[in-house]
């Protein structure tokens, strides 16, 4: 059986969604720890970029800090649907938060 490395990599959740009270507007850096690639400028007015961020913050944090400054519990519910995640990350959330799994359906 082939294992990847997102396989044996923890899930980091928040505790309740009104915890997540990140930014919503403007331009974001993530730390290297988050995004390795030299591009680590997001800008939430984007589209594309606020999925990207929501996408990489969900799938690479190491603690809930990291989603707690990034993320934000009425952005991450508009967007969620729209979300490419791996499935432990969408089952993992959703299982906590069945209205992020209502907004999917």
């Amino acid at each position: 059986m082939r294992h990847r490395y997102a396989d044996g990599r923890p899930v980091v959740v928040a505790r309740a969604l009104s915890d997540l009270a990140g930014p919503v507007h403007g331009l974001i850096r993530l730390p290297s720890a988050l995004e390795w690639s030299s591009d680590r400028v997001f800008d939430l007015d984007d589209d594309s970029d606020l999925r990207l961020l929501y996408e990489t913050v969900l799938r690479e944090a190491r603690d809930v800090h990291d989603l707690l400054t990034f993320l934000d519990s009425e952005l991450l519910i508009d967007v969620w649907a729209r979300l490419w995640l791996p499935p432990r990350v969408r089952q993992s959330w959703e299982a906590n938060f069945p209205v992020l799994a209502a907004t999917a359906a």
